[in-house]
């Protein structure tokens, strides 16, 4: 493993050491704790194969959520393709918000995702609301089956749907909660991301168009609409955009507007009511 992590440590990868063990462990099929606990554990030809193959992609930049095809969120594991954007721990913010404004509802629960990629949002949700239903919206067909595929192997089929649309044209309902992680990137700064994002996120869910703010306009016009009385938008957004997606809020006529920030201080999610 020492090797390994040298080779990507001299390629500029933070956290090397931690990516070294994970994508050995991958190699040897076995969990990333038994890499350290036995060192002496001697790789086949085939394995380290498979590590140099693995260790040539990290070296490119490629995420190695995305080598191994999975990323965990909110404890769960959900596999992850070039159709989908790759989970990230912030947006865990925007569950437990949920989580935290649904706490103690009497009867079910509908709740609406969208631009639900992997489903990562919808699922974490539905896996701790035991009496709540939902549906995941997205554009992307591949990103479609691959939420389906995380539904089933969460054994959150039952009770998950999802379909394809343009955010929340078209539907009908009182919605108890509404979520979005929506692309929220200025196209001109796509490529000035880290190499992780800009050259392995679909390029569908990350650019809002020339001002950042194109997503938006189009969800919350409809959310608006779509909330129950007692409803809750929470929406994640970029850095610096809270005011004006704040004002978009206001305009559509939502209220009860809450900032909520994620562990590292940052502005992450915009919390919004009907007025």
């Amino acid at each position: 493993m020492d090797r390994a992590a040298a080779r990507l440590r001299g390629a500029g990868i933070e956290g090397a050491r931690r990516d070294a063990r994970m994508l050995l462990a991958a190699a040897l099929g076995v969990e990333a704790a038994q890499v350290m606990a036995y060192p002496e554990r001697l790789a086949s030809a085939g394995q380290e194969a498979a590590l140099e193959r693995a260790l040539a992609r990290r070296v490119r930049r490629e995420p190695v959520s995305r080598i191994l095809g999975r990323r965990e969120f909110w404890g769960l594991e959900f596999l992850i393709t070039p159709d989908t954007l790759d989970p990230r721990p912030d947006s865990e913010t925007l569950v437990a918000a949920v989580l935290e404004r649904l706490a103690g509802r009497d009867g079910p629960l509908w709740i609406l995702d969208l631009g639900t990629g992997s489903g990562c949002l919808l699922l974490a949700l539905l896996s701790e609301l035991r009496a709540a239903e939902g549906l995941g919206i997205d554009a992307d067909p591949g990103a479609l089956t691959v939420a389906r595929e995380n539904a089933a192997r969460l054994g959150l089929a039952g009770r998950a749907r999802f379909a394809a649309g343009d955010w929340a044209q078209g539907l009908t309902g009182a919605w108890q909660a509404i979520v979005s992680n929506p692309p929220y990137i200025i196209h001109g700064e796509i490529d000035e991301l880290s190499p992780e994002v800009a050259k392995y996120d679909p390029r569908l869910a990350l650019d809002a168009g020339p001002d950042g703010l194109g997503s938006y306009r189009k969800i919350v016009p409809r959310a608006a609409d779509l909330l129950a009385p007692e409803g809750v938008l929470i929406l994640e957004i970029g850095a610096g955009q809270g005011d004006a997606v704040e004002r978009l809020l206001r305009q559509s006529g939502l209220d009860a507007i809450e900032r909520l920030r994620d562990l590292s201080g940052t502005e992450r999610c915009l919390v919004a009511r009907p007025a």
